[in-house]
């Protein structure tokens, strides 16, 4: 049976990608929590630095480590990424010390921040087309489309 990303496996190899997907995630999230801990001394309410400068750690500091390797997260579940997109409210809601009744779009239209889901599209698009430009022979397997369509 395919998987999300269109490949035919073994029965058990999904269920090993799907354990270390899932162990990953939860690494970038401990991970990230743990670094918000860290500095939440600078983005809490009580801080006395500019929203403009906590956008600015975040963008330096936060972002950096939920990004890096995002590539791989378009086989992820829809789970996995509200885990993350959580936590970029939660942190995005502590610099701007929002009141519950604001929703997440307004936060992130009044920081131009995508969601999560937006970096992980455009992320996977950019590194499809840096692959296609490549003259590799190899690579060819994997830009061909795949019948994902389920077996019956």
């Amino acid at each position: 049976m395919p998987d999300k990303c269109g490949r035919f496996t073994a029965r058990k190899e999904p269920q090993l990608r799907k354990f270390l997907l899932n162990f990953l995630i939860t690494g970038k999230r401990k991970l990230l929590d743990l670094k918000t801990k860290n500095i939440n001394w600078l983005i809490r309410k009580k801080s006395h630095l500019s929203t403009e400068n906590k956008l600015f750690i975040y963008k330096a500091v936060i972002k950096p480590l939920w990004s890096y390797g995002i590539e791989l997260w378009s086989c992820a579940s829809k789970s996995n990424r509200v885990i993350m997109q959580r936590s970029q409210t939660k942190i995005l809601r502590a610099i701007a010390n929002a009141p519950r009744y604001v929703t997440n779009h307004t936060i992130h239209t009044d920081f131009n921040i995508p969601y999560v889901s937006d970096v992980i599209h455009e992320r996977v698009n950019k590194h499809h087309n840096r692959l296609e430009a490549l003259p590799s022979p190899l690579l060819e397997s994997l830009l061909q489309p795949v019948n994902s369509r389920r077996l019956k």
